[in-house]
C-alpha cells in the first residue's frame, strides 16, 4: 500500500469500535451461535442492497471457524446480500474465485486469504475494479496496493508469551545447577506474514537469553496437523530431554500431546516431568490445557474485535463510496498466562466461546 495514501491506525484509536453487551442495540449485529462469545459485534452503517464477496480458506481451526462466523453473521445482520466462496486451501482456487465475484459487479470483497503473497494478486485487481476490499487477520506480504488491512501484532504477542515462558524456564535452570534450557518451536507456514512474525517473536527472548537457551529446534508444520505431529515426534525421539515448547498456533495441542504422553512428559505445571508450553491463538483448547495446568502462556489474538475493526471499515468505505481505503490496523492483543488467568480469562476469545462440538 503506498505509503503516500496509507492512514496507519492504531488500535487506541479505534477504542470506540469494543465489544459492547448484548442488549437492544441498533446496527449490525452478531447473532449468537455456538462460536461466538457472550457479546455481540456491532458494524457499523448498512449495507441493504449492497453485494459482498466473502471469500475464504479452509475452516480447519477454532480461530478461522469462530472468525468466519463472526463475519457471516455481522453481514447478514447489515442485511448484504453475501456470496460466501470457500477455497479450500488453494490460493489459485481463491483468486479466480474472487475474479469470477469481481465479474458478477459486487460492491464489496471481504477476505480471508490462503497466504500473503497471493493476496497481493487480489488486492491489486479489486483496486484495478475500484471495489473496496477488507483483509482479515492474515496481512499482505508487502505493503502495494490498497485495502483495509486488520492484523494481531503477532510478534508483540509472541514475545510477551515467551517472557513469562522464559521466567519458568528459569526457574527450571536454576534447580538444576544452572543448566541450559533445551525448547522446540512449531514454525508455522513462513509464506504466512503471522508465521514469520511469531516466530520472530520467540527468537526476540531466546537471543535475549544466550546464556540460559540452547539453540532451539525447528520443528516445520505447514499449518497442517500431521506434518506437525510427525515432525514433533522426529524431535523428541533424537533428544527427549526437551524443557520448552513453543507452538505457533493452539490448534496443534492434540498432536503435541500425543507425542508427549507416551514419552511421560505431558504433565501439569508443577510435576518434574512437565514441558514448559505456551502457543499463539486464544482458542478454546488452549484456554482448558491452561485452567488445567498443562500450558503456561497463550499468545493472544482478539479474533472478534479483528472481526470487526475489519468490518467496520469495508462498511465505512462502501457507504462512503470509497473504492479504495488503505488503512493498516495492527491490533495489539496481550498473554494470558499463569500469572494473570485469574483476572484476565474472561478476555480470551477461546474462554467465552462455547466449546466445539467433535
Amino acid at each position: 500500500m503506498a505509503s503516500t495514501q496509507r492512514r496507519m491506525a492504531s488500535f487506541a484509536g479505534a477504542a470506540a469500535l469494543a465489544i459492547t453487551a448484548l442488549g437492544g442495540v441498533g446496527g449490525g449485529v452478531l447473532a449468537q451461535d455456538a462460536s461466538a462469545p457472550a457479546a455481540s459485534i456491532i458494524a457499523t452503517g448498512d449495507l441493504t442492497g449492497k453485494n459482498v464477496c466473502f471469500a475464504f480458506v479452509a475452516l480447519q481451526t477454532e480461530f478461522w471457524g469462530a472468525g468466519h462466523a463472526a463475519i457471516a453473521r455481522s453481514l447478514a445482520a447489515a442485511n448484504a446480500s453475501v456470496t460466501e466462496l470457500d477455497a479450500g486451501t488453494d490460493a489459485n482456487k481463491q483468486l479466480e474465485q474472487v475474479r469470477t465475484c469481481i465479474t458478477s459487479g459486487t460492491d464489496a470483497i471481504f477476505i480471508i486469504p490462503q497466504d500473503g503473497d497471493s493476496v497481493l494478486t487480489v488486492i491489486g485487481e479489486a483496486n484495478a475494479a475500484n471495489i473496496p476490499i477488507a483483509v482479515f487477520n492474515r496481512p499482505p506480504a508487502t505493503e502495494d496496493g490498497a485495502a483495509v488491512v486488520v492484523v494481531a501484532d503477532n510478534r508483540a504477542i509472541s514475545k510477551t508469551a515467551m517472557e513469562h515462558m522464559y521466567l519458568e524456564a528459569k526457574k527450571v535452570s536454576d534447580a538444576n545447577g544452572g543448566r541450559k534450557i533445551k525448547s522446540v518451536i512449531m514454525v508455522g507456514d513462513l509464506g504466512d506474514p503471522n508465521a514469520v512474525e511469531r516466530r520472530a517473536g520467540f527468537y526476540d527472548v531466546i537471543d535475549a537469553y544466550p546464556d540460559l537457551f540452547e539453540k532451539p529446534v525447528e520443528v516445520e508444520t505447514n499449518w497442517t496437523a500431521e506434518t506437525g505431529r510427525a515432525g514433533l515426534e522426529n524431535a523428541v525421539t533424537q533428544d527427549p530431554a526437551i524443557d520448552l515448547l513453543f507452538t505457533s498456533s493452539d490448534f496443534l495441542y492434540p498432536q503435541i500431546k500425543s507425542v508427549l504422553d507416551p514419552i511421560g512428559r505431558w504433565k501439569p505445571i508443577g510435576d518434574p516431568a512437565h514441558v514448559i508450553m505456551g502457543g499463539v491463538d486464544g482458542d478454546n483448547g488452549a484456554c482448558q490445557l491452561m485452567k488445567a495446568g498443562y500450558v503456561d502462556a497463550t499468545a493472544v489474538q482478539d479474533l472478534f474485535v479483528e472481526a470487526k475493526l475489519a468490518l467496520n471499515g469495508l462498511v465505512d468505505a462502501v457507504n462512503a463510496g470509497d473504492t479504495q481505503p488503505d488503512e493498516w490496523i495492527k491490533e495489539p492483543g496481550f498473554a494470558l498466562t499463569q500469572a494473570n488467568i485469574a483476572e484476565r480469562e474472561s478476555d480470551m476469545w477461546g474462554c467465552v466461546i462455547e466449546p466445539p462440538s467433535n
